[in-house]
C-alpha cells in the first residue's frame, strides 16, 4: 500500500510518499512545496498543481491530510481552509480516497504522546521509517498523516465504504397501544 500525507499551507505544504509492504514501512519520498508570499490565487493555483505533478507521479493508493482546526487568528484559519480544499480538489481530481486526521491523532501515532512538539514528531517520523537525518518540519508532519493512515489501516476508510455498502437496515412498523393505562 502506498499512501501520500499532505500537511496544508499556502506558504509552505508539506508532502511525503509512504509504503507498506507488510510490516516494514519506507519513505519513497517527501518534500515540500513552497508557495511564497505572493497573492493567495496564484499560490494557491501553484498547490494544486504541485501536488497534482505529485499525485501523477507517486500513483497513491490514497491520502492522508493533516485535518487543523485551531489556528493563531481568524485569517489564518481562512488560509488555512483555502490551502485545505485545494489539497482536497486536487485529490478528488485524481479519483484517489481521502482521509483526514486532527494532528493529535497523527502524534499519538507517531510519537505516542498527542502533545508532542515538532521536533518530537520530526524525531519519531525518522525512527519510524529508518531515516538518515530529520526531516524539515512540515515534511515530518506530512509523512506522519501518512503513517497515521498506514499504521491504522485506513480503518476509517473501511467502515465509511462498509456502511455504504451496506443496506440499510429494514424498519419494522411501530404498535401502538390503544387506550390509557
Amino acid at each position: 500500500m502506498r499512501i501520500m500525507g499532505i500537511d496544508p499551507g499556502t506558504i509552505i505544504t508539506g508532502w511525503g510518499v509512504v509504503e507498506a509492504q507488510g510490516s516494514r514501512l519506507t519513505c519513497v519520498s517527501s518534500g515540500v512545496l513552497r508557495a511564497g508570499h505572493g497573492e493567495i490565487g496564484d499560490r494557491l493555483a501553484q498547490i494544486y498543481a504541485g501536488l497534482a505533478t505529485l499525485i501523477a507521479e507517486y500513483r497513491p493508493d490514497g491520502v492522508a491530510l493533516e485535518r487543523n482546526f485551531l489556528a493563531r487568528n481568524v485569517q489564518s484559519a481562512f488560509r488555512l481552509g483555502e490551502a485545505r480544499g485545494v489539497a482536497m480538489a486536487a485529490v478528488a481530481a485524481a479519483g484517489l480516497p481521502l482521509n483526514e486526521y486532527a494532528p493529535m491523532s497523527v502524534k499519538k501515532t507517531v510519537v505516542g504522546y498527542g502533545r508532542a512538539d515538532k521536533s518530537q514528531v520530526q524525531a519519531g517520523v525518522a525512527r519510524l521509517l529508518a531515516l538518515d537525518s530529520l526531516p524539515l518540519e512540515d515534511e515530518a508532519d506530512a509523512l506522519g498523516v501518512a503513517l497515521c493512515y498506514v499504521l491504522s489501516g485506513g480503518f476509517e476508510s473501511k467502515v465509511q465504504q462498509a456502511l455504504a455498502a451496506a443496506p440499510a437496515p429494514r424498519r419494522r412498523p411501530v404498535r401502538r397501544r390503544r387506550g390509557g393505562g
